[in-house]
């Protein structure tokens, strides 16, 4: 299952990103801890993009989710900015500058792809399928 999501510029669009791709994983059976692993990483990237990068030519940034048998890749590709995306270590007193570092901390591994003036930073996440972990089988797995 995959799906790509073109949104606003804006901040209302982090809570799009973030119902969409609940549902999309849930209607697939992923295991509800791995849904919220997913979109919490696709809230610090988008958040990520909206608050240091451009938006793409088209004034959007898009959002994008590709799950296999036990993996999610997510993606957020934006106009790019002055600075490399990396995870920060900030002191216990910063406001800020986590966000990569929570990436890290709960993906597999994320990394950084550069296609001309669009920069796409993603990360491949655990998605265990819900059925192996006990939860009932939506219908269209049953089907």
């Amino acid at each position: 299952m995959s799906s790509v999501v073109l949104l606003p510029y804006a901040p209302s669009s982090v809570a799009v990103a973030r119902q969409r791709l609940s549902t999309d994983l849930q209607a697939s059976g992923v295991f509800d801890h791995a849904i919220d692993d997913a979109v919490l990483v696709v809230s610090e990237l988008l958040s990520n993009a909206l608050r240091h990068a451009h938006p793409l030519p088209s004034g959007m940034v898009r959002v994008a989710w590709l799950q296999s048998d036990d993996h999610i890749e997510v993606a957020v590709s934006d106009g790019g900015a002055a600075t490399e995306p990396r995870a920060g270590r900030p002191t216990l007193s910063s406001l800020g500058g986590r966000g990569l570092g929570i990436v890290e901390y709960v993906a597999e591994s994320w990394g950084v792809r550069h296609d001309g003036d669009i920069t796409t930073v993603w990360a491949i996440l655990p998605a265990p399928n819900g059925v192996a972990n006990g939860q009932v089988p939506t219908l269209r797995e049953v089907g």
